[in-house]
């Protein structure tokens, strides 16, 4: 990528999303525009504690994903009914910022969402009260990246989309902006 490179849904975002969200909620700074911030995505998996294969498998997968290394999960407290010891690893998450995000975003809303089998929208319950979003996926396989003979489990994974908003309602309206295909 060149140095004045700009991802296709930032580039959107300062174009056309910040001035319309700027005239339809009144701020009186354009500072106080809602803004996406980072985006976490986070792939539990229990079965690492007794294989540590599975964590490798994991790993990969989001690193084909995202383009950025993850960072492996391990637990804080030792709980026995799950046989589980304090800093067992049990899943990996990747942190996306800056360009990678933008460009993670672009994909995910236009390539893998509408792969989901009978998508009808992402569900709203996800709001926290905060302006921030979370949301889960069943499978790895919506990405285009995965090649389904190259993986050994399906997995789910969650993500959670961070943004600058006060209210669910301005981030819902970012989101939706943004491309989000938000259940009607």
């Amino acid at each position: 990528m060149s140095e004045n490179y700009t991802p296709r849904l930032k580039k959107k975002y300062m174009d056309e999303i910040a001035p319309a969200m700027m005239k339809k909620f009144g701020y009186k700074s354009v500072m106080q525009i809602p803004k996406l911030d980072k985006i976490t995505i986070n792939v539990g998996c229990g079965e690492a504690r007794d294989n540590s294969k599975v964590l490798d498998a994991v790993c990969n997968d989001l690193a084909i994903i995202t383009g950025q290394k993850p960072v492996v999960t391990r637990a804080r407290k030792s709980i026995a009914n799950f046989k589980l010891r304090e800093d067992m690893p049990i899943g990996a998450k990747v942190t996306l910022r800056q360009d990678k995000m933008w460009e993670f975003l672009d994909r995910f809303f236009n390539i893998a969402l509408p792969r989901v089998r009978d998508f009808r929208g992402i569900q709203n319950g996800g709001f926290d009260g905060r302006g921030n979003f979370a949301m889960g996926i069943k499978e790895q396989l919506i990405f285009p990246e995965i090649e389904y003979d190259k993986i050994d489990k399906i997995r789910g994974m969650d993500i959670v989309f961070t943004t600058t908003a006060q209210t669910d309602e301005e981030a819902r309206e970012l989101l939706e902006l943004l491309g989000a295909p938000f259940a009607k």
